[in-house]
């Protein structure tokens, strides 16, 4: 009987120190979003190039909490991507954040990325950006931070499509410069 009960007690234990790290859960007895523990860090960031519009497509998919999360660090304000009455305010944070840390040059000039918008699906948040007056790419040089001030152990996957051509690279913190040629 002892055994069992010394099993149980080391099983949530380690179920507690896993799923609830925040030692804001012994002290209110509440469970808030931000005590759920995932236990990865990745952000997907996609860019294609529309050769008919002349400009390369950019999304960025990451996990909606983190997203949250860098954002409430970076501006001290509480952000919650899913309201709707707070959309543009959003948006404009959001717009910075990913501005200030991802950057795209082609053919060796930096490119202005300009903000489109942003959606929330679930757990995700997909950031949505543009750069206009791309004719042709050759080469593309990203430099990929994005929540890499959140955690080090961040993974940023990049997928770039030019000509059909699809080329992807993996940058683990703190890992954030990767180039692609077509």
């Amino acid at each position: 009987m002892a055994l069992l009960l010394y099993k149980w007690l080391i099983s949530m234990s380690l179920f507690t120190v896993t799923f609830f790290p925040s030692h804001s859960v012994a002290a209110t007895g509440q469970v808030s979003k931000q005590d759920i523990y995932h236990p990865f860090y990745v952000s997907v960031t996609e860019i294609s190039h529309n050769k008919q519009e002349k400009s390369l497509e950019i999304s960025c998919k990451i996990f909606a909490d983190d997203m949250e999360g860098i954002l409430k660090q970076t501006y001290k304000k509480a952000i919650d991507l899913s309201d709707e009455k707070k959309r543009a305010e959003n948006g404009s944070y959001i717009a910075d954040y990913i501005k200030k840390h991802l950057k795209i040059s082609a053919d060796g000039i930096v490119l202005k990325l300009n903000y489109v918008g942003y959606e929330k699906d679930n757990e995700a948040a997909f950031c949505y950006f543009e750069a206009v007056q791309i004719p042709s790419v050759k080469k593309l040089d990203v430099e990929n931070s994005i929540l890499h001030d959140f955690t080090d152990q961040q993974i940023n996957i990049m997928h770039v499509t030019v000509n059909g051509k699809r080329q992807s690279y993996k940058l683990d913190y703190p890992n954030q410069k990767a180039s692609f040629s077509f």
